[in-house]
């Protein structure tokens, strides 16, 4: 028997699940907490309640699997310097003038190839940081140029954010990926914009030798070698819908990895670096599980129905609920992907209903989940503000500009959707 809990028992569930966050209870158990508490209140009683969370979770496993496969490609481009020698190469080429542009573009090409939006910053930044010291830039202006342009990169990644709304919405990873293209782009634009406002700062804080991070001597793969491995998840990507090859994300992602290692004349490390990548993903492998709890238990809510009912009181199009439910989503969780993955989750079927594209819809969830996603009770903003060794009270006066990116692209994700549908 299908059941029905409560607006405000998931409202209430999903505050709990919040609080428990921002507290530092571990995030993954937030949630299922969350949900529990919610499901009781919503009148699903224990056993329903508790079935629901389940079948949320397993709605998940297929996410899982193909985040913890794509590791690999992660962690061969990180442990063999191929994304440090791509960000090296990129900065080089645009030179000092165009420092933070390049920085920028660096930070969203790594992102973008499938490395994980927090992991893009921290591998940029000791590069950042060294060429931020030479331009007389300071701190804010770089991890700006670094959060920025691994927002742009993030919304056409195959990273776990997009696998997720690709799941919800049952459509291919690299349609939705591509569908964020041009909001990607602005973003982009708006990020080197903002991080060269705020390089002329008279009051910001200046890079210092404490900052930079001492050369170990590594000998860095060449820039071919370095490629390899996104090149060939790029194209096994792209043969479905230039030939219509399906080439799943589990098995183009890993391949990726293993003809990067190969390239890289590292092929013998592969175990090394496959358990490297998959300590970098299990965090968020076990985040989505109990992600899944808590969607399992909105999804079920009557709060699909009232919130479309608010949007009718208030004349508002039935669309203005997919970036609306990425912002909230992932505010409320600090995280984009189990923001996207629990608005995906919630709203794909009434999106759909309501006539709105399952890859436009997925789109503007995305993109509005990189608006407020770096808020202080989620990891993403301690492990950027640590990248550059800045204080808590300093991270925090860069929200606002980070969020104006997000929003770039959010707005820019709508835009598309109302031209072409």
């Amino acid at each position: 028997m299908d059941i029905t809990f409560t607006t405000w028992g998931a409202l209430i569930g999903l505050a709990l699940a919040i609080f428990l966050i921002i507290k530092k209870v571990q995030p993954a158990y937030s949630l299922i907490i969350g949900a529990l508490v919610g499901g009781l209140i919503g009148g699903g009683g224990l056993v329903g309640t508790v079935n629901t969370m389940v079948t949320g979770s397993q709605g998940m496993i297929s996410s899982v699997l193909r985040i913890m496969t794509s590791g690999i490609l992660a962690g061969v481009l990180i442990k063999t310097g191929s994304a440090e020698k791509i960000s090296e190469v990129i900065v080089k080429k645009l030179g000092q003038k165009r420092a933070l542009a390049a920085v920028s573009i660096a930070t969203m090409i790594i992102c973008a190839v499938g490395v994980f939006v927090d992991i893009s910053v921290i591998t940029v930044a000791p590069i950042a940081l060294a060429i931020g010291q030479k331009a007389g830039y300071n701190k804010g202006a770089v991890l700006i140029a670094m959060i920025g342009g691994g927002k742009a990169g993030n919304i056409i990644s195959p990273n776990p954010n997009t696998i997720s709304v690709s799941e919800a919405f049952n459509v291919d990873l690299t349609s939705l990926m591509m569908k964020n293209i041009i909001p990607a782009i602005l973003a982009l634009v708006v990020t080197i914009i903002i991080a060269t406002l705020l390089s002329k700062k008279k009051n910001g804080i200046a890079i210092t030798d404490d900052d930079l991070e001492k050369s170990e001597n590594k000998k860095l793969p060449n820039i071919w070698a370095a490629l390899c491995g996104p090149i060939v998840v790029i194209v096994l990507l792209a043969l479905r819908p230039i030939f219509g090859i399906s080439v799943d994300p589990l098995i183009a992602l890993p391949l990726g990895g293993i003809v990067c290692a190969a390239a890289t004349g590292q092929a013998k490390s592969l175990i090394d670096y496959s358990s490297f990548g998959l300590s970098k993903v299990i965090g968020v492998s076990v985040l989505l599980i109990g992600t899944g709890t808590i969607a399992g238990i909105i999804k079920a809510s009557s709060l699909q129905t009232d919130i479309i009912t608010l949007l009718n009181m208030m004349n508002m199009p039935a669309f203005i609920l997919a970036p609306v439910s990425g912002i909230l989503m992932a505010g409320a969780t600090a995280s984009t992907t189990a923001g996207a993955t629990i608005a995906a989750q919630t709203f794909s079927g009434p999106l759909m209903n309501a006539g709105v594209s399952a890859v436009a819809a997925g789109a503007m969830i995305h993109a509005g989940a990189t608006v407020i996603d770096s808020l202080p009770h989620g990891s993403f903003f301690h492990a950027t503000g640590g990248s550059v060794n800045m204080s808590i009270s300093e991270r925090m006066k860069l929200i606002p500009y980070e969020a104006l990116i997000g929003l770039t692209s959010t707005l820019a994700a709508v835009a598309v959707y109302l031209i072409t549908g």
